[in-house]
């Protein structure tokens, strides 16, 4: 009978136990991990980025300067929000990619055609401009894993690559299409069969899941951007001459319905998975 507790202990020993932390493996990032959905996502998302660009600087007829001060604008209070935020929510993280394959798609096509410098002056820019920041990034942190997107420094290096990806995926697109003469159709295609080779070499290969992971989120972008210009550009242009509008908003409910229907959660430290 000595052995016996009272009820007042064995309520604080019960809120002891609740109250315990989170061991280091339940450290996450505020970033989705990366699943088959999370992918699926990201398409719809630069597609829209694509039409919904093309809607202000085109239809609306704001051009390119303005259509990008508008969506750099948006871009940046959205990731204002995102580092402020404690955790990992889906819809402002979609939004902020959404705004940044939007700020992307205007950005390239006032670089490729207001600055003059052509297609493929404009992504070998980016292209430089990306690399500098990853970097810079990995310099900074000893690693560019999404992973560790959890303090509003890494937060930083990560939508700055992120928007510069998009950018360069959005001329990488407009530069096959049109400078390689394949067409929309055609480039959709290649950019395919390229991120099919990069599942395959992340199934089949040990190269780095970090290094793959970058080379599928930019190659994503120009296979968003080119069905994105095959569904609204004319059909003297090999496009489907479909309104841009009805596309964005098409799209923009396919993304919710997909935010419904794929878990989203976020990633792992990779400290954490480790552990």
């Amino acid at each position: 009978m000595k052995n016996l507790i009272g009820p007042k202990e064995a309520l604080s020993r019960l809120e002891s136990f609740k109250t315990v932390e989170k061991p280091e493996c339940e450290v996450l990032s505020k970033v989705p991990a990366v699943t088959l959905g999370f992918w699926i996502i990201k398409i719809a998302a630069t597609t829209l980025g694509e039409t919904g660009g093309d809607s202000v600087t085109m239809t609306l007829d704001w051009g390119y300067l303005a259509g990008t001060a508008l969506f750099l604008a948006l871009l940046i209070i959205l990731v204002l929000l995102q580092i402020r935020a404690k955790k990992f929510r889906p819809l402002l993280y979609w939004t902020t990619i959404v705004a940044s394959t939007t700020f992307g798609t205007t950005m390239a096509d006032f670089a490729d055609r207001s600055l003059g410098i052509g297609y493929t002056g404009g992504s070998a820019l980016l292209l430089l401009c990306l690399l500098a920041v990853l970097g810079w990034w990995y310099w900074s942190e000893r690693t560019i894993s999404v992973n560790t997107v959890n303090t509003p420094k890494v937060e930083i290096f990560y939508w700055t690559a992120i928007t510069l990806s998009q950018t360069l995926g959005t001329a990488l697109g407009d530069w096959l299409a049109d400078t390689g003469g394949l067409g929309y159709q055609g480039g959709a295609i290649v950019f395919a069969i390229a991120l099919a080779i990069v599942a395959a070499l992340y199934w089949w290969s040990d190269i780095s899941r970090v290094a793959l992971f970058w080379a599928a989120f930019i190659l994503t972008r120009p296979l968003g951007a080119t069905v994105g210009d095959f569904l609204d550009k004319p059909t003297a242009d090999g496009g489907l001459a479909l309104s841009r509008p009805l596309a964005s908003a098409v799209i923009g409910a396919f993304i919710v319905v997909c935010l419904l229907i794929f878990p989203q959660r976020a990633g792992r430290h990779p400290r954490a998975a480790e552990a």
